[in-house]
């Protein structure tokens, strides 16, 4: 099988690069609990998604696990973080780890769709509890680079 050459900008940078990092730094924000940091990666039309089954295709008008905008998130992340949270104490680590990204689409407006897999290790009090699965990626190119448009991940 011919090995396809890395998707490259006008200015030369990989593409591919940009998109690992961008998907990266989401995992060390969300296991560093940097929520806020967290969120603004997201574009303000921005949702993060987790249909029942890997079929759905679509958040709108669809049953979720979750389906969150940047105002939803906003709410979990202040509800977490309220001192009364007695449910979230003591806090929980997270280890998140990236892989498989591969960038499926290059849109003429710079944006990209993107799927990769993950594996994440929850620690709460004594109890590790382990997730894995595939995220889609809707990226869209901004002046301060990726952000997410839609981010959905399946089992």
């Amino acid at each position: 099988m011919a090995k396809k050459a890395p998707v490259r900008k006008a200015n030369g940078r990989d593409v591919h690069y940009e998109v690992e990092q961008l998907l990266y730094r989401q995992a060390e924000l969300l296991d560093t609990k940097q929520w806020q940091d967290w969120i603004d990666l997201f574009t303000a039309d921005g949702v993060y998604w987790m249909p029942p089954e890997p079929s759905y295709k679509t958040w709108d008008g669809m049953p979720a696990i979750f389906a969150e905008d940047k105002n939803l998130m906003t709410v979990r992340m202040k509800r977490v973080l309220h001192p009364d949270a007695w449910s979230q104490r003591p806090l929980w680590e997270t280890n998140h780890v990236v892989s498989n990204v591969v960038v499926e689409k290059v849109l003429p407006s710079g944006d990209v769709h993107v799927r990769s897999r993950f594996h994440m290790m929850e620690l709460r009090r004594d109890d590790v509890r382990h997730f894995a699965g595939s995220y889609r990626h809707e990226l869209k190119k901004t002046k301060d680079g990726y952000r997410y448009c839609r981010c959905g991940c399946s089992r």
